[in-house]
């Protein structure tokens, strides 16, 4: 594997840091209807948002609720308009010093308009490749596309980010499909993709997204789904079957609005969702649960006694059933109510 560049101390400025919980790590899973925005901010304030959804309007209303200053990296997974739309109000409010992208141009009006915003604000385009950005204490690990993918598919050329904080580990890998997650299994370990605590599932819950041999590596304990209104039918019953199959519990941004992740230092996790719990349970097998030795009553003692079951047998009283006349537990060595059998 190519060794990893690091973007040393990049991101740890005090300068660029905001409001957060000290020492929590917060990721959003952003509600933007059909599409994908994930914004995560680091304990010590530094934040970057993963893709922007579809709408300007929406991206800027979400921005604005939830108090975000300023931004130190946008990413845009891939170029489609339901993941980079929102991005464009966001780098024309808070000029971001990075613009984290695969480097393949999207023949669209937005795609156009969005590295417009990027030039004027001065943000300076950072090439996804084996990296990792500090963004404060938080790692952030960049999954470029792995070789062979065609280069006119931007699906195929999605940009994975790896978050972890402490033992959380968060994946999100865009509108990826079969082919790009089976070159990233050829390409890192099975330690590096798994087991995941929160997962983004890939493109919106399609056919074409999650494996069975991909999750079986990803191992995620949570799948967050970003989907909306849609005539696609995302997220579709093959996927919502493929998470339920390894045990994850599931959240949706059309049934439940936007999901926020804390960590604590260390690891310590909790998911919450502006609607309700909004979440199936999971569905790992229970360990089976042993069955209790069968307790055998005390009794008042008898009159009869038998020193051993040769007596009891010779007295033509074998088996002797609990509550009979010279009936104990000496008797009895598997406890099951039946002496001398």
């Amino acid at each position: 594997m190519r060794r990893l560049l690091l973007l040393a101390a990049l991101l740890s400025g005090g300068a660029l840091a905001q409001t957060a919980l000290p020492g929590v790590l917060t990721i959003r899973f952003l509600d933007v209807g059909q599409g994908d925005a994930v914004l995560i901010t680091a304990p010590e304030g530094q934040s970057l948002l993963y893709d922007g959804g579809r709408s300007e309007k929406r991206m800027t209303e979400l921005l604005t609720q939830y108090g975000v200053r300023s931004l130190a990296v946008v990413a845009a997974s891939h170029g489609d308009a339901d993941h980079v739309t929102g991005l464009i109000p966001a780098v024309q409010r808070f000029k971001p010093k990075f613009f984290l992208n695969n480097g393949i141009a999207a023949t669209t009006q937005t795609f156009g308009k969005l590295t417009t915003a990027v030039k004027t604000a001065g943000t300076q385009g950072l090439l996804a490749s084996d990296r990792v950005i500090n963004l404060g204490s938080v790692k952030v690990t960049v999954l470029p596309p792995p070789p062979g993918m065609p280069r006119g598919d931007q699906n195929l050329n999605s940009v994975g980010l790896l978050v972890e904080y402490g033992a959380f580990r968060a994946l999100m890998t865009g509108d990826s499909e079969t082919a790009e997650t089976q070159g990233w299994l050829k390409t890192y370990p099975a330690s590096k993709l798994g087991p995941i605590d929160v997962y983004k599932s890939i493109h919106h819950g399609a056919k074409n997204g999650d494996s069975p041999a991909w999750l079986r590596a990803v191992r995620p304990s949570n799948v967050v789904i970003g989907v909306g209104p849609n005539n696609y039918g995302h997220p579709t019953s093959e996927a919502l079957a493929l998470y339920k199959s390894v045990g994850a519990a599931i959240y949706r941004t059309d049934l439940n609005g936007t999901v926020t992740v804390t960590v604590q230092p260390g690891g310590k996790y909790n998911l919450s969702a502006v609607k309700g719990t909004g979440t199936t349970p999971q569905t790992r097998p229970a360990a089976p649960v042993p069955r209790a030795p069968t307790r055998v009553p005390a009794l008042p003692p008898s009159s009869v006694t038998y020193p051993n079951c040769a007596a009891v047998r010779a007295a033509g009283k074998a088996p002797l059933l609990i509550g009979q006349p010279g009936y104990s537990r000496k008797l009895d060595r598997d406890g099951d109510g039946r002496a001398c059998e």
